[in-house]
């Protein structure tokens, strides 16, 4: 006989939902799943910063008399979501990983919080991430170090790295995510799930993530189909954010038109002068030619990005800088040292500096826009990198010392406001998980999605659990 765990927390949120229609499982039952499981494994992986049991619990419960009712509220009714700690949800304070901001619970909910409001959702927790999102591992002075699933010892990345580990432990299917340099991608990749960055102005963004222009939130998920679930909750109107688009698509009923005739630039590189690791290149290699068997015209070509690692570090922590400029001397102390580093860095940056950087931006989106009239999609790793020590902000012998230095096929599509996606395509030798990167034009996110969702078929590796979460399926004697 399946074991509780078993029957819950290997399902997707689309199988999950079927079972909440035909009343096979309860909401209250999902939620006490991921309640246990954070109990039992988040000493050791340290996903989250706050729980509310109380709150969740009765969330489930409102949400089985919906269902009694045959009054259920949309797309997410019952099901676990977890949620990352920069975005304001009522009742609960948003911490951003920092000792500077407020223990007190907000009163209202950020955009895309309302949305999963709006349609149900069951939150199981707010998740940790680096002080104020601005480094790619996922270590805070307030939270501490989040650990890898699949490897206690390792990053699960970041900034998103709290969402992407709570997937990957099972102990919820979906979880909301920002990403202003692949906050969402590379935690998805480093974990062995999907991350999906949407066009930016797909997703209402504030408050969500405090790097403006750059920042764009979006889904972590176990497979696309989820992502894409999520996807269209978290994309619905909402007047605070006006670059909002109307009239959007469903993202879940474009995902199966396949990938026959597409033009795909497959890119190991981006032409960008960055060692990629073997094992990486290899498993992306192989994503290519999955794509070509099924029928993509697939072409090696790197798309021109150019040097522009000082240009985005100009307007992210620029960025950085400016939020912290109201703080004194003392607060300052109680800082992550790095992101008070480059603070204190880039806020000697001139104007006509990051007037250069964002003039820089908008050329790369340029330059892009031109590329993909001859290739729909771009393909490449999503790091260079496999997972590395936790709690460092670079790998161990890395000849640079900030992290966009080994993440640099992730944050060039924040600075074009492409969609892109990241997801599992292997494992290395020592079992850690590898992503694969598609990128497309501006608002040809359907499109992404699609050759995600055609590449999850042919190779799901959804049956493919960490370790850590294989022991936790085990019956309690």
């Amino acid at each position: 006989m399946e074991s509780q765990m078993e029957s819950y927390e290997c399902l997707t949120a689309t199988e999950l939902l079927v079972r909440l229609q035909r009343s096979d499982v309860t909401a209250v039952e999902l939620a006490e799943s991921a309640l246990q499981r954070i109990e039992a494994l988040d000493d050791k992986v340290n996903a989250f910063r706050q729980i509310d049991r109380d709150m969740t619990l009765e969330m489930a419960h409102a949400a089985d008399e919906r269902y009694r009712a045959w009054q259920t509220m949309g797309l997410l009714d019952g099901l676990p979501v977890a949620v990352k700690d920069a975005f304001d949800q009522i009742g609960w304070a948003t911490r951003d990983g920092s000792r500077l901001t407020d223990d007190s619970p907000v009163g209202h909910d950020a955009p895309t919080v309302a949305a999963c409001r709006r349609h149900g959702f069951v939150p199981v927790g707010k998740t940790n991430m680096p002080e104020f999102g601005w480094k790619a591992v996922t270590d805070s002075p307030l939270t501490g170090i989040t650990r890898n699933p699949w490897n206690l010892d390792k990053t699960p990345g970041g900034s998103s790295g709290g969402s992407a580990a709570a997937v990957a432990m099972g102990v919820a299917p979906l979880a909301l995510a920002a990403d202003s340099g692949g906050s969402t991608r590379i935690p998805a990749s480093f974990c062995g799930v999907v991350g999906f960055k949407p066009t930016h102005g797909r997703s209402p963004m504030h408050p969500g993530s405090h790097y403006g222009k750059l920042s764009q939130p979006g889904p972590i998920a176990r497979t696309v189909r989820d992502a894409a679930l999520l996807l269209d909750v978290m994309t619905e109107s909402d007047p605070s954010d006006p670059r909002l688009q109307a009239n959007q698509p469903r993202y879940r009923d474009v995902l199966d038109g396949g990938v026959r005739g597409l033009r795909i630039a497959y890119s190991p590189s981006l032409g960008l002068d960055v060692d990629v690791d073997p094992e990486i290149a290899a498993a992306v290699k192989h994503v290519a030619d999955k794509l070509e068997q099924l029928g993509a015209r697939v072409v090696r070509a790197d798309p021109d990005i150019g040097e522009l690692r000082e240009t985005y570090q100009r307007l992210f922590f620029t960025t950085g800088a400016q939020m912290i400029q109201g703080y004194d001397d003392a607060a300052r102390e109680s800082l992550d040292p790095g992101m008070r580093e480059v603070a204190e860095q880039y806020a000697r940056l001139t104007a006509l500096e990051y007037l250069e950087a964002d003039n820089a931006r908008v050329e790369l989106m340029h330059r892009m826009s031109f590329f993909h009239q001859d290739c729909d999609l771009v393909l490449c790793p999503t790091a260079p990198v496999r997972p590395f020590e936790a709690g460092r902000e670079v790998p161990e012998g890395w000849p640079q010392t900030r992290w966009t230095s080994w993440a640099p096929f992730t944050w060039p599509w924040n600075m074009a406001g492409q969609p892109a996606i990241s997801v599992p395509c292997g494992f290395t030798g020592d079992g850690l998980p590898i992503g694969a990167q598609l990128i497309g034009a501006r608002h040809n996110d359907a499109l992404v999605l699609r050759a995600a969702q055609a590449f999850q078929q042919v190779l799901p590796l959804t049956h493919v659990r960490p370790p850590l979460v294989e022991d936790g399926l085990q019956p309690q004697a």
